[in-house]
């Protein structure tokens, strides 16, 4: 974080390519512009910019109450999925020059280009703008290739062919890019996945672009399947009633585990009189989904060749996710509200796109209210370094 030196020097030289000042909350969508844009850090500062809330146009103080909940209402604004990929940002309430200031400082972005709201917005000065097809170009060009996550390194052999483009362009893309910046668009599909990190400076699809798109993702990634298994009794020894591995491309393989996982819930009836009815599954199927896209999107590709399992026993469910917790996330502090971090976050962005996660680090917290509200007991995680168990039991 910089210091208050440097903030109030920032704060009374006027807007920049690397300041911007909001008297209040009332803007908040041009606040998440302004973020986008930081993190794209277009001229390469390599510096953070920063967005003071509670200071006028011209530097004054507008004498807005920095509380604890606009604290909150900015921090959210980092992970509530309209700024992707995740930009890296603080808050905090300083006092600068005797004015008290929201200062949210964002870090130039290690994979631009971000967007927001499907468009890629930049600095131009002291004035936002969407970028043009040369500037994302620039952005692209600007991405770091070391120290990448598994998901975003490019898959050595991996050529477009191995992608069905038609989903990517027919389905994904309209979800990703604002329509009016798609309709404006003639670039090919190659420059398209590069734009949305799918593919590296060569041209070569990452491990992502593979999950997501691949034709076939477990010839080149082997634990990229689910393995689903439901046993007559309450041992991994008992009768077999029902197998299946699901596998092929991620948003297939998360439609037909919903499939299996809805046709398997048991439904009781409660008559509670000539016209009306309670319906009790033994398993909330909403909690179920979250889980499952958890193990999915936060497990391990890259060091092991084991699958997601789901194992349906007659008392429980076990998730069994491969790799532990990540980065901020650990054994102590896993499942709770507001703790996150991502192994995989283009795979995350991904799944936010299409649809299959609706907030980041939330999975969890809602898999437990969906529970609570069906009368399931409590749920019953174990994570350990190296492997992720979650149990869920069934509703007496």
């Amino acid at each position: 974080m910089l210091d208050d030196n440097a903030l109030l020097s920032l704060l009374l030289g006027g807007e920049s390519d690397r300041v911007e000042r909001k008297a209040s909350l009332s803007d908040r969508d041009g606040m998440r512009r302004a973020i986008c844009a930081f993190a794209n850090d277009l001229p390469n500062h390599g510096q953070p910019g920063v967005l003071f809330v509670g200071v006028n146009d011209d530097g004054t103080c507008a004498n807005l109450p920095i509380t604890d909940q606009l604290l909150q209402t900015l921090a959210a604004m980092r992970s509530d999925g309209n700024i992707l990929p995740l930009p890296a940002m603080t808050v905090q309430k300083r006092n600068l020059g005797g004015c008290e200031v929201a200062v949210v400082e964002v870090q130039p972005s290690d994979s631009p280009p971000v967007r927001f709201d499907g468009r890629v917005w930049i600095r131009v000065g002291p004035r936002r703008a969407i970028a043009s097809a040369e500037e994302e170009r620039r952005l692209t060009e600007k991405r770091r290739a070391a120290d990448l996550p598994f998901d975003q390194r490019p898959l050595q052999g991996t050529t477009l062919d191995d992608l069905d483009l038609d989903f990517f362009q027919r389905v994904y893309l309209p979800a990703a890019v604002a329509g009016d910046v798609l309709a404006a668009n003639d670039r090919l599909a190659d420059l398209q996945l590069s734009s949305l990190r799918f593919v590296g400076r060569e041209g070569t699809p990452n491990a992502a672009a593979l999950l997501v798109f691949g034709k076939e993702p477990g010839n080149r990634i082997p634990g990229a399947y689910i393995q689903f298994g439901r046993f007559e009794g309450r041992e991994l020894t008992d009768p077999i009633r029902h197998e299946k591995e699901v596998a092929g491309p991620l948003p297939q393989v998360l439609r037909q585990i919903d499939e299996i996982l809805d046709a398997n819930i048991s439904v009781a009836v409660d008559v509670r009189g000539r016209s009306t009815e309670a319906r009790y599954p033994d398993y909330p199927i909403v909690a179920l989904q979250q889980l499952v896209r958890n193990a999915v999107l936060h497990r391990t590709y890259e060091v092991t060749n084991a699958p997601v399992r789901i194992y349906w026993f007659s008392d429980r469910i076990e998730i069994h996710s491969p790799g532990g917790p990540y980065g901020q996330v650990n054994v102590a502090n896993f499942g709770q509200p507001g703790v996150t971090d991502y192994r995989n976050p283009l795979l995350a962005e991904a799944m936010k796109v299409l649809g299959f996660v609706q907030r980041f680090g939330m999975g969890i917290p809602l898999a437990r209210k969906e529970l609570e509200k069906n009368g399931n007991p409590q749920l019953d995680p174990n994570p350990t370094e190296n492997n992720v168990v979650v149990t869920v039991r069934r509703r007496t």
